[in-house]
């Protein structure tokens, strides 16, 4: 049975997931407390002198602590600039470990290295998204606070690195030094959701006193020695388990809900070792211990965030001054393995996807069309098992090209359109979705309107409410719906506060809010602006399955004023709602809501052969 494992709460939780009335066990779990919930979570389931990360003299001599991927074909050149030491004037090697330099297993205990490791407590408090207004709520257990323990590692220049799912809604996070009786505060920086990375800092100095950042190596090849370290179950003193790389390919981020590269290794991560480094022999970290595979079939599946992926998210911050997350083509592919098929599209040679969908928010929507087969990605070629060259003897899924790419970077594509060979561009950028998978700032958007509450639909509620509850409708949007453009949201009716004025109306729980007097819902933003200014004597609300609500609007303003009043609610709608709406879309475009035929998640694709890049 497949468990999802809390971090130092010292207790186990089961992350089921139901179809339906089934319910069924996903062996993908991230070590940390969170759970994710879909209708199927089915798993598809020698390095060459060129895999060392070989940087430029000048920038390793001044950036020692930054690797690069060096991969014979990388889709782009990039040159990390790297944290550096927290005492700027401080010269001396980041390492006592050069490449040549082998660390002794027996004497791990004494390596230097592992003194950059910490220990990081947190006060986990989380948003109560049924009740939208409420602020954080604080996990508790038998009235004492419940202290969640993860692991995080010095980069350098004042700065830690650890999971994002370690300081998930967390109001206070200290940290410790192994070997010190002290704890500091430290502040989240910024949170890489989809890659699970989030960056830390502390301010006091006398935390950083004679601290030797870690130096970042580079991507591991098959069958390398790796360690890794953590606090397990808490734990007073800090926990070594060895194993090898067993294989690194594209892999599913269960707490970002993406497909990043990543390194399987077979040494025991438990809880407690998350946000913990990855070392080599040479006492180089190589990744970030993030995640399991468990099940009755399997045992020893740990997962690691490689270092190509960690500069990625560093190099984005330092550009943006901010985390602006991974691109997407935003097309759903198909494998090009049968001849028959390439015969019938007119591809020529055994390469090439086929286009099936185009999600109509990304760039692409511009310049391809379905049936179209992509042939190349920046003049690489694209096999017909959806899979390009990776290093020296290597192939690897095609999304990791993409993987690559930074937000608003341009990708060039080889198509054959009709068997006309094309070449075209497209803006790389974020994918957008329609049910949220996390929400920005962790308070939800709400809107009260004489009791009735408006909220955004997102995993997170359908997470809190129950997918039973949610109802099977709702649940099959979310799972097969694509946003139509930006800004669009699924706005439900997530529970009525009772009183004269909507009697009648009380069972209409989690139904999505259509219309408004009429007039199609964009966003919450949106119904906020319509009700705003609306003069007329009623309010009309049309919901799914026919159903409508109508409340005189000036009794429901009266009534609005006592139902804040009698259940404690500092205000009537969310801050960004208070801020002015600006319309995502132009008037002529159509706002039919449909449900598409393949869902919008590779976790929840059950064939091998589709795939979303």
């Amino acid at each position: 049975m497949a468990v999802s494992v809390a971090n130092c709460s010292f207790s186990v939780l089961n992350a089921s997931v139901k179809l339906q009335s089934s319910c069924v066990s996903s062996p993908w779990c991230f070590v940390a407390a969170s759970q994710k919930k879909s209708l199927n979570l089915k798993r598809k389931s020698s390095r060459s002198d060129s895999s060392s990360p070989i940087l430029n003299p000048e920038t390793q001599k001044n950036y020692p602590g930054r690797v690069r991927d060096d991969s014979p074909n990388p889709p782009q050149k990039m040159a990390f600039k790297a944290f550096g030491s927290p005492k700027k004037e401080k010269k001396e090697p980041l390492s006592d470990f050069s490449r040549d330099q082998q660390t002794d297993p027996g004497k791990i205990h004494d390596a230097s290295f592992l003194n950059a490791v910490v220990k990081v407590y947190c006060t986990h408090t989380a948003p109560d998204y049924s009740l939208p207004w409420q602020k954080q709520r604080q996990f508790t257990s038998t009235g004492r606070h419940v202290f969640f323990i993860h692991i995080a590692f010095m980069i350098g220049d004042g700065k830690l690195l650890t999971n994002a799912h370690c300081v998930e809604h967390d109001t206070q996070v200290k940290v410790k030094r192994r070997g010190d009786d002290r704890k500091y505060v430290a502040k989240v920086l910024v949170r890489g959701v989809d890659c699970d990375i989030a960056l830390l800092s502390v301010e006091s100095e006398d935390f950083w006193k004679g601290a030797e950042p870690l130096r970042l190596g580079h991507l591991p090849r098959l069958q390398d020695s790796v360690t890794v370290v953590g606090y397990p179950l808490g734990g007073d003193t800090i926990s070594v388990t060895k194993g090898v790389v067993s294989r690194i390919e594209v892999t599913s981020y269960a707490h970002g809900s993406s497909d990043l590269l990543g390194i399987q290794i077979d040494a025991a991560i438990n809880p407690g070792n998350s946000g913990g480094p990855a070392f080599n022999d040479q006492g180089e970290c190589i990744g970030v211990a993030f995640q399991v595979y468990r099940s009755e079939e399997t045992e020893n599946i740990g997962y690691v965030i490689p270092t190509t992926v960690v500069s990625h998210f560093l190099t984005d911050y330092e550009r943006n001054g901010k985390y602006t997350g991974y691109p997407c083509l935003g097309v759903l592919l198909q494998k090009l393995e049968n001849p028959a098929l390439r015969e019938c599209l007119k591809v020529p040679t055994n390469e090439g996807v086929l286009v099936r969908r185009v999600e109509p928010t990304s760039d692409a929507s511009k310049v391809l069309k379905e049936g179209d087969v992509i042939v190349s990605f920046d003049d690489l070629h694209v096999g017909c098992e959806g899979t390009v060259p990776f290093r020296s003897s290597e192939r690897i899924a095609f999304r990791y090209l993409i993987s690559q790419k930074f937000a608003g970077d341009i990708a060039e594509l080889g198509i054959i359109r009709a068997g006309e060979h094309k070449k075209v561009q497209v803006v790389l950028r974020p994918r957008v979705h329609l049910v949220p998978y996390h929400i920005d700032g962790g308070q939800p958007s709400y809107i009260i309107v004489a009791g009735l509450v408006f909220t955004p639909l997102s995993e997170p509620l359908i997470e809190e409410e129950c997918e039973d509850t949610i109802g099977l409708k709702l649940l099959t949007k979310a799972r097969y719906s694509v946003a139509r453009f930006r800004g669009e949201q699924i706005v439900i009716l997530s529970q009525v506060l009772a009183n004269e004025v909507n009697i009648g109306y009380e069972d209409m729980n989690n139904q999505q809010v259509l219309k408004f007097n009429g007039i199609p819902i964009r966003n919450i933003h949106h119904l906020a602006h319509l009700i705003d200014m609306c003069k007329d004597k009623y309010l009309v609300f049309e919901f799914e399955d026919n159903y409508v609500a109508v409340l005189e609007r000036e009794a429901s303003n009266s009534a609005s004023l006592c139902i804040l009043k009698d259940y404690g609610i500092p205000s009537e709608r969310s801050a960004d709602l208070l801020e002015p709406y600006v319309d995502p879309i132009d008037d002529t475009q159509a706002l039919d809501q449909g449900i598409g035929d393949s869902p919008v998640s590779n976790l929840e694709i059950g064939f091998d052969g589709l795939v979303w890049a």
